[in-house]
């Protein structure tokens, strides 16, 4: 099921091209009371909505998707986790310019096969999450600001120490996540948090969508050229070690992203650029870039 969040405060379903408007289904949510949960009220409840959007599907009125504005299909992870240099290729290509290693990530990256095991996860804010449809506002306009397509997993049960044998079972859904980023100096977590430098998008396609997340194609092309293609097979850390190497130390709640690297290929962006981003099995985006007021 690929599931939408569009026009702000409508839920919708994703089919052959169309959304089709099943808002109700949010009604299966129950109000919350104190202590209130942690996590995103979609993941918390996506099994019951489900069902509810099954329903509701036949009478639903539609909309093609050139007519409605998608946005973040989450709204309120606990947090979103990154995994650093994930991608063999583009960390012999793109972190040995210049302009992206600023003579300090290189040397980091220097006879390490596995680079997340070294550097750890990096957290970016979760205020920084915008979607598709609301583009991207480039907060430093005189400084070299770069593309970064990834897979992004979406934890759907939540857990401490979660061995990677049993990762998958805590997976809800999948999307297509953009790990803006500004190059420089600065510590990860501050040079790719601005607002809107995590996009999520265009959807969320649930686990049982994609039989295999580590053999999908990944892509990314600007202004109609070709920039970033990989498959997720590449990753040098897999998603079910990235999950156990998270929960040891965070616990996970339902909703929380974890984006699993990017590879080769990344550049620069402009204000007035357009990026399509796709993925096998999820879908293809358009965003603009803009610049930040």
């Amino acid at each position: 099921m690929h599931i939408c969040r569009f026009n702000q405060n409508r839920l919708g379903l994703v089919e052959n091209g169309r959304i089709y408007d099943v808002t109700a289904a949010l009604d299966v949510v129950e109000r919350p009371s104190w202590p209130y949960p942690q996590g995103d009220v979609l993941i918390q409840n996506l099994p019951a909505i489900q069902t509810a959007i099954r329903a509701l599907r036949h009478n639903a009125a539609s909309h093609a998707l050139d007519e409605v504005k998608l946005n973040s299909p989450l709204t309120s992870p606990t947090k979103v986790m990154a995994a650093p240099a994930n991608y063999a290729l583009h960390v012999s290509i793109d972190a040995q310019d210049p302009g992206v290693n600023h003579g300090l990530h290189n040397k980091q990256l220097e006879g390490v096969e596995r680079p997340v095991e070294k550097l750890g996860i990096f957290l970016k804010a979760s205020s920084s999450i915008v979607g598709p449809g609301d583009g991207i506002a480039l907060k430093w306009p005189d400084r070299r600001n770069d593309h970064e397509v990834e897979l992004a997993v979406i934890i759907g049960k939540g857990g401490r120490d979660i061995p990677r044998a049993r990762a998958f079972e805590h997976i809800a859904a999948y999307t297509i996540g953009l790990d803006m980023t500004v190059r420089g100096t600065e510590d990860r977590s501050w040079r790719k948090s601005a607002d809107s430098y995590t996009l999520l998008g265009p959807w969320l396609t649930t686990a049982d969508e994609i039989a295999d997340p580590e053999a999908l194609t990944i892509w990314l092309d600007i202004n109609g050229q070709p920039r970033q293609k990989s498959s997720t097979g590449a990753m040098t850390v897999g998603i079910a070690e990235l999950i156990e190497m998270c929960s040891s130390v965070y616990e996970l709640h339902p909703g929380d992203v974890l984006m699993t690297g990017t590879p080769e290929g990344v550049s620069e962006v402009k204000p007035g650029d357009m990026m399509i981003a796709g993925c096998t099995g999820i879908g293809d985006m358009t965003i603009a870039i803009r610049a930040y007021k």
